[in-house]
């Protein structure tokens, strides 16, 4: 689980609360802000605008997609240079077909597909084509997953605009109760608060998070791209491996070049 998530959102959502509760309207004062309508029109009324936008299928799938914010992605990337690295080796001395028994040890798909090809004695280029259209893929339904999530950051504050109108109205029906207009007003006011809330404590960081983990997938499957064609093109395993290396971050890069390449 990404802890930084649920640290994140508790302590955005723990510092407001604590800037109401230390402030002018004390402890007391935060149940002014409560309000079941506002969450009506600005979460769940939201939430229905979303599906205008895009399909009761997506706008249900939504929730999901926030809960990958939550995950760690995990690809091993020192397994698979190690597991290319060897194939390399393997390849260089008995022959790519040698290869074949060991493709059901690799536990990821896209490497398996690729070396696969390689194995058939498929054409790089058709290779590169077919994994760098897959990538692609891959990345049009991140970037559908994200724009999703950042629509609905949008959407938010413009329904919490329309609940503040709303209420305004009501306000504005009733002057003539002078008593009731600063909580009136102070009521309307707490659906902006509600948009604002959701866009900028929840949806445009999540959006960023998923953005950030749909970067690194790809640059693990582009690293893997180069591994399958170095293979074919009969690399020198610690060529290879340099090739691999080159994808990570220089610390995570200067570490493993330290255990891989050691010899």
């Amino acid at each position: 689980m990404d802890i930084s998530t649920l640290i994140g959102i508790i302590g955005c959502f723990a510092m407001i609360v604590l800037g109401i509760a230390t402030g002018s309207a004390g402890i007391t004062g935060i149940m002014l802000y409560a309000d079941g309508p506002s969450v009506l029109i600005v979460v769940v009324g939201s939430w229905f605008a979303l599906m205008t936008f895009s399909s009761i299928k997506s706008a249900v799938s939504v929730f999901g997609i926030i809960g990958l914010s939550f995950k760690v992605p995990h690809f091993n990337e020192r397994d698979i240079i190690t597991k290319l690295m060897a194939m390399s080796e393997k390849a260089r001395r008995e022959g790519l077909l040698a290869l074949e028994d060991q493709l059901e040890d690799l536990d990821d798909e896209f490497i398996k597909k690729g070396m696969r090809m390689v194995v058939d004695g498929t054409d790089a280029a058709i290779i590169r084509d077919l994994l760098e259209n897959e990538l692609s893929q891959m990345q049009g339904r991140h970037a559908d997953n994200i724009s999703i999530i950042n629509m609905w950051g949008t959407l938010a504050p413009g329904l919490g605009m329309l609940g503040t109108v709303i209420g305004l109205i009501g306000m504005l029906a009733n002057l003539q109760d002078k008593d009731a207009l600063g909580g009136n007003m102070a009521v309307a006011l707490v659906t902006t608060l509600y948009g604002s809330m959701m866009a900028n404590l929840l949806m445009i960081p999540i959006a960023g998070k998923l953005k950030t983990q749909d970067a690194y997938e790809s640059s693990i499957k582009e690293m893997a791209v180069e591994g399958i064609l170095s293979i074919q093109a009969g690399d020198n395993p610690r060529i290879l491996a340099q090739k691999l290396l080159s994808y990570l971050a220089p610390k995570t890069r200067d570490q493993m070049e330290k255990d891989i390449l050691k010899d």
